[in-house]
């Protein structure tokens, strides 16, 4: 009976040992996940800053006025093309060819409704008048 407790005993001993390596494992195993991540963000951040830099390099204003001068076919500003914003045409207004023969018409005025009390010459015909 000794004999079967002392080997029951081992047998655990080795269980636990093996459990305890096994979670040691995992631990290193994610420890070095964490570093190849952290590796990971901290090279993306490097590049995020990179492209930020190379934008700023590239819109500068006084580059973006070289290579404007340079390639585009510009003229300086001419005083008669200032103008007050009275002068400009009206772009906005459309042309509504129904509304124009509706008012033609006549019938762009708003008509009365019974339920405003119109003067009855807008009404609708009654049961009795039929």
């Amino acid at each position: 009976m000794i004999r079967v407790l002392n080997l029951l005993t081992v047998l655990a001993l080795l269980g636990s040992a093996i459990y305890a390596y096994s979670i040691k494992y995992e631990t290193v195993l994610r420890a070095e996940t964490i570093m190849h991540l952290k590796h990971a963000i901290k090279n993306k951040q490097d590049q995020i800053g990179m492209a930020r830099a190379e934008w700023a390099y590239l819109t500068r204003p006084e580059r973006l006025q070289a290579l404007a001068d340079k390639l585009l076919d510009l003229r300086p500003i001419a005083l008669n093309q200032i103008v007050k914003a009275d002068a400009l045409p009206n772009k906005g207004a459309r042309v509504d060819g129904i509304g124009r023969k509706l008012e033609a018409l006549g019938l762009d005025q708003p008509t009365t409704t019974p339920r405003e009390g119109g003067s009855g010459d807008a009404a609708t015909p009654t049961s009795a008048q039929r």
